[in-house]
C-alpha cells in the first residue's frame, strides 16, 4: 500500500460526506418547498422515511426528526459511493461535464430502483406521499448538488495532492 492510498481514501470519504450532505439537504429543501406550496406534509414524508427503514419503534414521538437523520445518513453513504466513482472517472473524463451527467444518470437510476422496486415492497405507502415527478426532481436536485460539491472539493483535492507530491 502506498503512502498516498490512505490520503485518497480519506479524500473520498470527506468529499463523499460533503457531496451526500449537499444532496440530502437539497432534497429536504425541495420537499419542504413542495409541501409549502401545495399544503402537503413534509413531516409525513420524513416519518415515511422512518417507517420505510423500520425505525419507528425507537423514537415514535420523534419519527419526523429521526426520518431526517436517517435520510441524511443514507445521503452521506450515497455521496461516498458517488465520490469514489467521481474520483475514478476523473482519469477517463478529466472534464467535469461527463461526470455531472454520470451523477445525474446514477441518481435517476437510484430513484427508479427505489420507487419501482424497493419501496413498493418495503413501504408501499411511501411511494404515494409525493407525486413521482416531485420525487424524481428531488433526486435530480440531489445529483446536481452532489456533483457540484464533488467538483468543488475535487479541485481542492487536486491542489492538496500536488502540494503533497502525490
Amino acid at each position: 500500500m502506498s503512502i498516498h492510498q490512505p490520503m485518497r481514501l480519506a479524500t473520498i470519504l470527506r468529499t463523499g460526506a460533503i457531496a451526500g450532505a449537499a444532496g440530502g439537504l437539497a432534497e429536504v429543501a425541495w420537499v419542504s418547498v413542495y409541501a409549502g406550496l401545495t399544503g402537503a406534509s413534509a413531516a409525513a414524508v420524513s416519518r415515511g422515511v422512518t417507517t420505510a427503514v423500520g425505525a419507528t419503534a425507537p423514537l415514535p414521538n420523534d419519527a419526523a426528526m429521526l426520518g431526517i437523520l436517517i435520510h441524511m445518513a443514507i445521503a452521506v453513504a450515497l455521496g461516498v459511493a458517488l465520490a469514489a466513482a467521481w474520483h475514478g472517472l476523473a482519469r477517463i473524463w478529466p472534464s467535469g461535464r461527463p461526470r455531472y451527467a454520470f451523477v445525474l444518470a446514477t441518481l435517476a437510476a437510484v430513484w427508479g430502483l427505489n420507487f419501482f422496486v424497493i419501496l413498493p415492497i418495503v413501504s408501499p405507502d411511501f411511494v404515494h406521499l409525493v407525486p413521482y415527478a416531485v420525487s424524481l426532481v428531488s433526486k435530480l436536485l440531489f445529483g446536481l448538488a452532489a456533483a457540484e460539491a464533488l467538483r468543488r472539493t475535487a479541485t481542492w483535492s487536486v491542489a492538496t495532492y500536488a502540494r503533497a507530491g502525490a
